[in-house]
Parts: structure tokens; C-alpha cells; sequence
């Protein structure tokens, strides 16, 4: 009988623990969307085309780079460097890729799950 008056007062006491309210300031805070910056480097510099200017941006590898160039190779875009990191890294990421043929290849990966922004489009 002890035994069986143990279990229950210690359930008792786990249930209770669950029903404890969590502060609303933490659930703001998580609930919060993340703006996203362009990535942009000091080595980044500003370069003239037809009049406008443009900011390269250097190529940086990230953690869906190759699935990024396996969704471009199945829309025959081949690069030289490869699918490089647009955004910040974090879990949706914008990664674009050159193509040899002059276009741009751009994909989205959330979570590691990425799909095309938009079919290849040709640069100027």
C-alpha cells in the first residue's frame, strides 16, 4: 500500500510540473520572424555594368551547396564554383549559382529542404 501511495504522489508531482506556465516573454521572443540580410563582406566591392552599379558578393560554400547544384544540374546549369550562400546561414537559406551558359540559377532551402526561387534566368 506504501508503494502504491509513492507512485501516485510521485505522478502527482510530475503532472503538476507540466502544468507549470512558461514565461510569454520566451514565447514572443521564439515566435519572432528573423529578418534576412544579403550577405555582405568588406571585400565585397561595387562594379559598373551598363551604367549600374553592382555589388559582387564572394562565394561562400554552405550546408545545402551540393543538393543546390543537383537541383541546377537537373535544369542543365553547370557552374564553375558552384552553388555559393546568399544569406546569412541559419534554417531558410537563399543560395545562387552561375551557370555556364550566362544564367543564374537562385534556390531556397528551409530546413535543409530546397527547392528552385525560379527557373534559370539569363544574366545581363
Amino acid at each position: 500500500m506504501k508503494r502504491l501511495s509513492l507512485l501516485l504522489l510521485a505522478a502527482g508531482l510530475l503532472s503538476a510540473c507540466s502544468y507549470i506556465p512558461f514565461l510569454k516573454k520566451d514565447d514572443a521572443v521564439a515566435q519572432a520572424p528573423v529578418k534576412r540580410k544579403p550577405v555582405q563582406s568588406a571585400a565585397a566591392n561595387p562594379v559598373m555594368a551598363n551604367g549600374v552599379e553592382v555589388q559582387k558578393v564572394e562565394f561562400r560554400p554552405g550546408v545545402s551547396s551540393v543538393t543546390v547544384e543537383n537541383l541546377a544540374k537537373a535544369e542543365q546549369c553547370r557552374g564553375g564554383q558552384g552553388a555559393g550562400l546568399v544569406t546569412e546561414p541559419g534554417p531558410v537559406e537563399v543560395y545562387r549559382m552561375a551557370c555556364d551558359n550566362g544564367k543564374v540559377f537562385l534556390a531556397r532551402c528551409e530546413l535543409r529542404q530546397c527547392k528552385p526561387m525560379q527557373p534559370a534566368v539569363a544574366s545581363r
